[in-house]
């Protein structure tokens, strides 16, 4: 099958939903699709190059506006592949990229042989998130938006809940499809040498060498991750808090925690290599992601965490987060912001080690059950074959 995805950026980009269209890209791939990103580029060159049997598309980038990279030739770029020798038998876009579904409405509905052509082509679209933070964007979008899912042929959602509570997915319900986002499970999984290392970290680089329980936190340094109530919360939990991550919350996130007399229990690292990203989820004796808004979507965090074993405490948040980490299954949920009940949870799980091991164990055989890389591809193939035979 040949396929052809459309988003704002291809990895080495950093993004949630670029590593996620790079994960699926590459096993599509590798189970012999031709698989070809249509993408900007982040500066104003013309890029083609070929990444792990992918091939992509880099256009120039003009300008980027709320997060959204404006890239003047999206449009033909999409046309010309419509219409090339060999093109593509389905268009996968992945929501939200505003600049992309525009420039894919345009593409396929001017006149011509070429829309004509594009029109044929079945169409899947993976809705990723709203548009929560950009709200006067969301609005004004609003309009298109309803046009691209009116004339895709078929919608993904990563979970139920993401289906239940999107105000635009509740309209086009018919179409949807619930195929969970998947994660390499044993690029987590314990190894003798995976263990040895997150000894190795828990005794060398956590504030009390490892005589404290350790609570991780992996994620950018933004409003929506709620990396301040975390904080707040820690204030009340005897255990250490080990932060990986970057973002300009980090001098309020520093101040506050002088503030609360914690400095001696918290330990910033800015980055970790996957190898000691993976060792760190071991290293910790729970995950907690605090996340306040529905910016955050379903969180592949937490099954990072899960495939190592390490049980979560996260938000009830009306999106995917929840339908990752089952509460009493594989960790614990919370209101999002509330500091005392967050606390509360971390009290019960640093100090639980019976529970914390029957959780740990649980969200392990999930993770390797329900949200693998191949049980995830299997799904979209599903996907791309109703879409060929007329969708829904």
């Amino acid at each position: 099958m040949r396929i052809t995805m459309l988003n704002k950026y291809y990895p080495p980009h950093l993004g949630g939903i670029e590593y996620h269209m790079r994960d699926l890209a590459t096993a599509l791939s590798a189970r012999g699709h031709d698989v070809h990103a249509i993408v900007a580029n982040e500066g104003r060159e013309l890029v083609a190059d070929a990444l792990d049997g992918v091939r992509v598309t880099r256009l120039p980038r003009a300008f980027a506006y709320a997060s959204t990279p404006v890239a003047f030739d999206m449009r033909r770029a999409i046309a010309d592949d419509a219409v090339r020798l060999g093109g593509p038998d389905v268009f996968h876009l992945h929501f939200p990229y505003p600049w992309g579904e525009a420039s894919w409405l345009a593409a396929c509905g001017s006149g011509g042989s070429r829309a004509n052509r594009c029109r044929l082509v079945p169409s899947v679209l993976t809705y990723h998130s709203d548009i929560v933070r950009q709200r006067f964007l969301g609005a004004a979008y609003a309009p298109v938006l309803r046009r691209v899912l009116d004339r895709i042929d078929l919608i993904i959602a990563s979970s139920p809940d993401m289906l239940e509570h999107s105000e635009h997915l509740s309209r086009v319900a018919d179409k949807c499809r619930i195929v969970p986002f998947g994660i390499h499970v044993e690029r987590f999984a314990a190894t003798p040498e995976r263990t040895a290392r997150a000894c190795e970290l828990r005794e060398r680089h956590t504030p009390s060498r490892g005589q404290r329980p350790v609570v991780l936190f992996v994620g950018r340094l933004i409003y929506y991750k709620g990396a301040d109530v975390l904080v707040r919360a820690m204030a009340e939990v005897d255990a250490d808090l080990v932060m990986i991550g970057r973002g300009p919350l980090r001098p309020e996130l520093d101040a506050l925690i002088e503030s609360l007399g914690i400095t001696d229990r918290v330990t910033f690292v800015e980055h970790a290599e996957d190898d000691d990203l993976a060792a760190w989820y071991h290293a910790a004796d729970v995950f907690c992601l605090p996340s306040v808004a529905r910016s955050e979507a379903f969180g592949l965090v937490q099954l990072e965490a899960h495939a190592a074993g390490t049980p979560v405490i996260s938000t009830r948040l009306t999106t995917g987060v929840p339908f990752v980490n089952a509460h009493g299954v594989t960790g614990l949920t919370v209101p999002p912001g509330d500091v005392i009940e967050l606390a509360r949870a971390l009290h019960t799980l640093v100090t639980d080690d019976a529970l914390r091991a029957r959780l740990g164990a649980q969200a392990a055989e999930r993770a390797a059950r329900d949200f693998t890389i191949d049980r995830m591809v299997s799904d979209t193939e599903a996907a791309y074959d109703e879409a060929r035979k007329g969708g829904a």
